[in-house]
Order: C-alpha cells, then sequence, then structure tokens
C-alpha cells in the first residue's frame, strides 16, 4: 500500500527534463532540452517553486506547470518582459479569473483609447492562456 502512494505520488509529479519537453523548450538547432530556461525562471519569479527531492532533483506540480506555461506564453508568445509578467501574476486576482475587471475608470483624454485598447490586449492574452489549461 505505501508503495503504490509512493508511486502515485511521484506520477503527480514530473522532473525539470519532463516539464521541458511538455513546453516544448527545445534547442531547435541540437534537439536538447532547455532546462536552464526552468532554472533562471525560478530565480526570476516567486511563483516557481519546485519540490527538490534527493539528489537535488527538481519536481513540478500540475499547478507549478500550468504556472510555467503562463509564464511561457506570456514571455515567448505574447512578448511581454519578465516585469511585465511578474505584474501581471502579483496582482491581488488572479489573472485568468473569470471576474478580473479591466475596465479603466478615469475620464476620457487622447490617453483613454491608448490605455482601453492596451486593456483589451489583456483581456485577449488573458482568454488565450485559459486555453492553456
Amino acid at each position: 500500500m505505501e508503495n503504490d502512494k509512493a508511486i502515485k505520488s511521484l506520477e503527480a509529479y514530473k522532473t525539470i527534463g519532463e516539464t521541458a519537453k511538455e513546453l516544448n523548450l527545445i534547442n531547435k538547432k541540437t534537439g536538447s532540452l532547455q532546462t536552464h530556461t526552468i532554472r533562471y525562471w525560478e530565480t526570476q519569479f516567486k511563483q516557481i517553486r519546485p519540490s527538490i527531492k534527493a539528489g537535488n532533483r527538481r519536481y513540478y506540480s500540475k499547478e507549478m506547470i500550468y504556472m510555467i506555461k503562463k509564464i511561457k506564453f506570456l514571455l515567448k508568445d505574447k512578448g511581454l518582459t519578465i516585469n511585465g509578467v511578474k505584474k501581471l501574476l502579483n496582482q491581488n486576482k488572479d489573472p485568468l479569473d473569470d471576474n478580473t475587471n479591466l475596465s479603466i475608470n478615469m475620464p476620457h483624454n487622447k490617453n483613454t483609447n491608448t490605455l482601453i485598447n492596451k486593456a483589451k490586449k489583456i483581456t485577449k492574452i488573458i482568454e488565450e492562456i485559459k486555453l492553456l489549461k
């Protein structure tokens, strides 16, 4: 029975290599996994904290892998900066929460349209992230 629990708990987690493969973090020229990218993101995003087991091996839960997918999507696909992604992730509300309100409550001026367009782009990005689940 204890062995079954140990096996199930290991299945719930993936190694850094398995995570990199799932995220398609592969060097196109060499075909090698870009695990260094995930390690770097760990230094930049407090939301990425793998379980470190015997032999200093990193293990990532499904929730952690989903967070890394969001970060990768925002950085690589949408071109946000690391600081931009940090701000988005550090908001009090989950940026993917259906109740997120991106409305701008300010008087209209020539900058308002720019801000509204940015809010619409952010809303579109959030919708695309939801599809990653």
